[in-house]
């Protein structure tokens, strides 16, 4: 898998840049360094009728090429960034449509984690794509339907010290669901934070579900379009109601500093809340912080 992995590194880094991404780089260069020696390459596009299309992308938040020319300029940082590795697409007729972004994480020193996580991101959505595929197979043998899927990636923070990678799935096919999945790195100690490591022990489990609890009655009491799974709600079952977040929750941390909860749609409300965010207050749970290292 790994020597996999290190070829499709490597055909991607041998991707040739657009002119444009070329020419904001060049500009970019030759703004901190007042000359610099260019180079530049063509790029030719490739193009197919196809009814799936696997595509590998060039952004410009995120290219190897360009993370790469820049973090070997002197006095330039290393650049620890996001970029589109894989794009799945279907779109065939009889209402099969889907989307699937592969990210991976570019230019970290630690090999390990950034091949770890990249390993990781091209086996889930690989994993999605051949189930969606063996859906439309089998509802064709049933006489047809829709099927829909949207899978990607977000930053939700990127500063000096945190990188939050968010991994979402929307699946559609009458309703809706999604799920999200986040990851955290300390960019400058290069390791994935995860949320048991920020406490000194288990008690920010339940500091943590009393603030979200309390922000939920308050969020319905100002707002009536506002509406939780939570004790004192009108129409809540006592098994559906929210009672505490996981010793392992999806969370990231802000630009703020400050941890934010992340819940899945209908996990903690209806469909029409979405996927709820709560930002924890740190008065609330700086005792139990080991440090104020990553959460301000």
């Amino acid at each position: 898998m790994n020597n996999h992995m290190e070829r499709l590194r490597t055909e991607y880094q041998n991707t040739p840049v657009p002119e444009e991404l070329d020419r904001i780089v060049d500009q970019a260069i030759a703004k901190s360094l007042h000359s610099s020696r260019r180079k530049r390459v063509k790029y030719t596009w490739a193009a197919g009728a196809c009814a799936v299309v696997l595509l590998f992308l060039v952004t410009i938040n995120a290219s190897p090429a360009v993370a790469n020319a820049l973090s070997a300029i002197p006095g330039v940082d290393r650049i620890i960034k996001v970029l589109t590795w894989k794009e799945y697409a279907v779109d065939e007729p009889g209402g099969y449509h889907a989307n699937i972004k592969v990210p991976a994480v570019t230019n970290l020193d630690n090999q390990p984690l950034e091949q770890g996580l990249n390993e990781k991101y091209l086996k889930e959505n690989k994993a999605l794509y051949d189930k969606f595929m063996a859906e439309i197979e089998a509802l064709k043998q049933q006489g047809g339907g829709h099927l829909g899927l949207d899978a990607g990636y977000k930053i939700k923070t990127d500063n000096n010290d945190i990188l939050s990678i968010e991994r979402y799935v929307d699946e559609s096919r009458g309703s809706t669901s999604e799920k999200l999945e986040l990851d955290t790195i300390d960019k400058k100690n290069e390791i994935l934070i995860t949320l048991p490591m920020l406490f000194k022990d288990d008690r920010y489990i339940q500091l943590i579900s009393d603030n979200i609890k309390e922000q939920m009655k308050q969020q319905m009491k100002t707002d009536a379009d506002k509406f939780y799974w939570v004790s004192g709600s009108a129409e809540v079952l006592p098994t559906d109601e929210f009672r505490a977040i996981q010793k392992d929750h999806s969370f990231y941390i802000n630009n703020d500093g400050k941890l934010v909860i992340v819940f899945n749609k209908y996990e903690v409300a209806p469909g029409y809340m979405g996927s709820p965010e709560f930002i924890i207050p740190t008065e609330v749970i700086s005792d139990a912080l080991v440090s104020r290292k990553y959460i301000k």
